[in-house]
């Protein structure tokens, strides 16, 4: 189980242990699944540029993924743009293109290294790959998780941070958020936990989100080349289903408002089972996500607590 160990406040973050015949990492209270950083290349860090970038597009809305030879069009379809709705989405298909510019100038570069030919990071082409990743970050504020909830910058940040810091900085990097996005996981079952509790239609809710809490915590700290993935990730889809298909038990006395008030109360609960699901899968907090729950979480405990 990689959460807290029983007495963290005497841990050092970066500490290292086996942990259920895996390594793990500990920062921020929580134990972490360990894997070792690519050795440094150029070749190795295309390679972890490429995985970051799909997953960027992965998780983010739909229709930015704009091919890299269509930058131009692109940045003149977001500068002619006036309506202030449109040029977001317009601003974000040119950080799509952004990104991919940036990648196609790095294979290229990495192709030219495998045959010989030396790249120093004061190249044009080095300089050239770096300015459209940090252009590309800029314009990171106006592109949205897939969800339409809220934009995940740590998320979209990701490759620009993998080009720019050495291999191993990058993963300790990766390590801190993955403990700072299972610390957004229990933050958001305990919230359900603490929503429910007092209600007799909900026992035993507290018991499947545990379980999908936990699922999710292993899910997102597992990369999906270990072997382990064939375990975890079938059981974080199918703790997910089973808190989905919960059923409360209403009681005999319950009036009609009250059945209204809990069906908005299931359907707080599977937006809560929604949003652990995006935390994990993306990776990263997503605090304002978060925030806008918690109050939704408070609103409908009022609710019924009046009927």
């Amino acid at each position: 189980m990689a959460q807290a160990q029983p007495q963290p406040d005497q841990l050092g973050n970066g500490t290292r242990s086996f942990i259920n015949g895996a390594e793990h990492i500990f920062f921020d209270r929580y134990w972490v699944r360990y894997y070792e950083p690519l050795e440094e290349s150029l070749a190795a860090r295309k390679h972890l540029i490429d995985n970051l970038t799909r997953r960027t597009f992965h998780h983010t809305e739909p229709g930015i993924n704009t091919p890299g030879r269509r930058l131009d069009e692109a940045r003149q379809a977001y500068e002619a743009q006036q309506d202030a709705s449109m040029k977001r989405v317009n601003a974000a298909m040119l950080a799509g293109a952004l990104f991919n510019r940036a990648t196609d100038i790095f294979t290229a570069i990495v192709e030219l290294e495998e045959k010989g030919v030396k790249i120093s990071r004061d190249n044009e082409l080095m300089r050239a790959c770096g300015r459209y990743f940090k252009e590309a970050l800029e314009l990171g504020k106006d592109v949205k998780h897939h969800s339409g909830e809220e934009g995940i910058d740590e998320l979209w940040g990701e490759p620009f941070r993998a080009f720019t810091i050495p291999i191993t900085t990058y993963y300790e990097s990766r390590f801190i958020k993955v403990a700072q996005t299972m610390c957004n996981i229990d933050l958001l079952a305990s919230t359900i936990k603490k929503t429910f509790k007092d209600r007799p239609e909900f026992e035993n809710l507290s018991v499947l989100v545990d379980t999908y809490a936990d699922a999710a915590k292993h899910e997102c700290e597992t990369m999906k080349s270990d072997e382990s993935i064939f375990d975890i990730w079938p059981r974080f889809i199918s703790t997910g289903e089973h808190l989905g298909k919960f059923k409360p038990q209403i009681q005999a006395d319950c009036s009609r408002e009250c059945q209204y008030a809990i069906e908005h109360a299931m359907q707080t609960l599977i937006s809560g089972r929604n949003l652990i699901n995006w935390v994990a899968r993306a990776r990263v907090p997503m605090p304002a996500s978060t925030k806008a729950y918690i109050s939704s979480c408070e609103a409908i405990k009022d609710r019924l607590a009046h009927c």
